[in-house]
Order: structure tokens, then C-alpha cells, then sequence
């Protein structure tokens, strides 16, 4: 084993690379790459269109009783409820489920908030739940009145049961 010291300038290594790499391979590499992006673009391009033509080929025809079907259904116009009212029979899918959640749901609070007949003839009103826990908090919860036939049993003795050996009560 040496412990001589090398330095990093010595005679038989410099201190860079003498021989660079040529500006020409470098050029040509680019332009490779970009004539072969170039033809894989095209190349793609053509698979798609071939496949979209063979699916339009295959396509089954519109129904007969749709009237004025667009050359493509799969982009609608601004005004699509219309043209689903108009052109689709019914029944027909949900268009907008959250405002038809949104509109049931503010219909059950309007419901839950306001006084309504339920049924007039009967005289059977409905009034606003929170004006129903009111009258809850203040006359209480129904309950039914016991008869003494029904009253609870005796309260039984709070003195200990006596404890007796190898019997079971």
C-alpha cells in the first residue's frame, strides 16, 4: 500500500476534457426527434380518424321517433333541456339532478317552516316545527292516564336480601 499523494493536475490527466462532443451529432439528434415526433403525431392521427369512421359505421340508427337528431349527439348545444324535452320521449333521464335535489329539498323546508290544511274537513292543520316544539316544551308529551287496576306494582323493601347459603331466590 502507497501513501503517495496525486495530484490532481498530473501529466497523464488534465484537468478537462480534451475532446468535446461535435455540434453536428447534437443537431442531428434534434432533428430526429422531431421528424419522429412529427410521424407519430400522423400516425395516431390516423388511427383515430380510421376509428372514428369504423364507429360511425357501426353506429345504430336514431330512432324514428326523434325529430331533428344532430349529425353528432355528443356535444349538445346551451339550451339542452330543451332540445332533451323536446326530442327524447319520455321518460327521460335527470337533466340537472342537483337543482332537482335542491328544489326538493327547499320544498321540504318551506313545508317544514309555514302553517297548511292537511285535510280542511277534518280540521287537521299543520303548523311550523318550531312552533310545534314550543307547544311540546310547554304543555308536555301526551301520556295516558292509568287506571287503578293498571297502577305499578308495590315498591319493593330497599332493605338487603338476606344472604343464605346454596340457595338461589
Amino acid at each position: 500500500m502507497s501513501n503517495e499523494i496525486h495530484p490532481v493536475n498530473s501529466k497523464s490527466n488534465g484537468s478537462y476534457e480534451h475532446r468535446d462532443i461535435g455540434v453536428a451529432p447534437v443537431l442531428y439528434f434534434l432533428m430526429s426527434l422531431a421528424i419522429t415526433g412529427l410521424v407519430v403525431y400522423f400516425v395516431v392521427d390516423g388511427i383515430y380518424s380510421y376509428l372514428e369512421k369504423r364507429s360511425n359505421a357501426q353506429q345504430a340508427p336514431v330512432s324514428p321517433l326523434v325529430t331533428n337528431a344532430p349529425a353528432d349527439t355528443r356535444k349538445l348545444s346551451t339550451d339542452y333541456k330543451d332540445y332533451l324535452k323536446q326530442n327524447f320521449p319520455s321518460p327521460q333521464l335527470e337533466v340537472d339532478e342537483r337543482g332537482q335535489l335542491d328544489k326538493i329539498r327547499i320544498d321540504e323546508a318551506e313545508t317544514l317552516s309555514r302553517y297548511d290544511w292537511v285535510d280542511q274537513k277534518a280540521g287537521t292543520v299543520r303548523i311550523p316545527i318550531d312552533r310545534a316544539m314550543d307547544l311540546m316544551v310547554q304543555r308536555g308529551l301526551p301520556v295516558r292516564s292509568q287506571s287503578p287496576a293498571e297502577a305499578p306494582a308495590a315498591q319493593p323493601s330497599k332493605t338487603k336480601p338476606e344472604k343464605t347459603k346454596g340457595t338461589r331466590k
